[in-house]
């Protein structure tokens, strides 16, 4: 069986929860799908969340890396498209690291593309009812920062990117858009089932 490694991220700029890390944990905790799962909680830090990853990776040498993350200002879930070599934060990290205009590796490429079958991911959510679409960036706060460092450090060939979820019900500060517990758990189940799909990604330019 295929080993996925499946990440979500601790709480941060002062929530008490956050709904990928719940979710990460609530698909472990019920996985009775066709691969293995490894599952990671990363900090919200730029650089403990890249070592991290790194580590884990190296650890578990997985066959494909899905990564998850809170969109709090979000409608729908996002499936990243790419990821940036910059660290440009809004706000501190849960370390009080706050990088402008830094890139995440030097010496790195400007822009490294999402290697899961994003499109037909996209499809495979919106088919099930999932309010989903395919996003051409995935910010420059650590979120980005954990998708450009796996694209950069999985082998050739293993199938690495990241998805944005909404806040969920139970998370959800007041007045904020949310989905349904259970929704946004059934996304990511979706998301690690299908991420090794090996038919040719949808055709043409987006259409979410």
């Amino acid at each position: 069986m295929a080993v996925i490694l499946l990440t979500g991220f601790d709480p941060f700029d002062g929530a008490a929860r956050n709904p990928s890390m719940e979710a990460v944990r609530t698909v472990a905790a019920g996985y009775d799908g066709p691969h293995d799962l490894a599952i990671a909680t990363l900090p919200v830090s730029f650089a403990r969340a890249a070592a991290l990853l790194r580590d884990t990776i190296a650890r578990h040498s997985p066959d494909a890396v899905v990564c998850t993350g809170l969109a709090g200002g979000s409608d729908r879930i996002t499936v990243e498209r790419v990821g940036v070599n910059l660290m440009d934060a809004r706000i501190p990290d849960n370390d009080g690291a706050q990088p402008v205009d830094e890139p995440s590796d030097p010496d790195g490429p400007a822009a490294r593309f999402a290697t899961l079958p994003t499109k037909r991911l996209v499809r495979r959510l919106t088919d099930a009812g999932l309010p989903a679409r395919l996003s051409l960036s995935a910010g420059s706060y650590v979120c980005n920062h954990v998708l450009y460092t796996a694209l950069s450090v999985v082998p050739r060939g293993v199938p690495a990117g990241f998805v944005h979820l909404p806040w969920s019900r139970s998370t959800a500060p007041a007045g904020a858009f949310f989905l349904d517990d259970e929704d946004i758990a059934r996304s990511v189940r979706l998301v690690v089932d299908h991420c090794l799909d090996d038919d040719d990604d949808a055709p043409g330019g987006s259409l979410w």
